[in-house]
């Protein structure tokens, strides 16, 4: 006896398992932030020294990190680093960090406050 294949079943099950495969592939872009002084950046290692609330850390930056290229003007203002959560090596971007953020949210929040009293 002779079977017919089906020949629709095996692309859609090719096509099935490579869509599981690049879904696995794809980060889920969970980032940690810090915000920190630069202390100092060396170019030919593409290295910045951050001091995070009294130590000192070392971030290395790669080309894929947005702002990599201002990194040398970077020192002595306070930055904000952002990390990949699942890859703790990887820079995802440094920016010099908006002053005064946290305050402006604190008076609105007492604003509210003294309101409902």
């Amino acid at each position: 006896m002779f079977y017919p294949r089906n020949h629709m079943k095996n692309i859609l099950s090719i096509l099935t398992v490579l869509a599981l495969a690049a879904a696995a592939q794809a980060g889920c872009g969970a980032k940690i932030s810090s915000k920190g002084t630069v202390k100092s950046y060396d170019s030919e290692k593409k290295e910045l020294v951050v001091s995070v609330g009294g130590s000192d850390t070392t971030y290395t930056l790669t080309p894929e990190t947005e702002g990599a290229d201002k990194a040398a003007d970077l020192k002595g203002k306070t930055v904000e680093v952002n990390v990949d959560k699942h890859v703790k090596s990887k820079v995802l971007s440094v920016a010099v960090a908006a002053a005064g953020e946290d305050k402006k949210e604190e008076p609105k929040k007492k604003e509210k406050k003294k309101k409902k009293a």
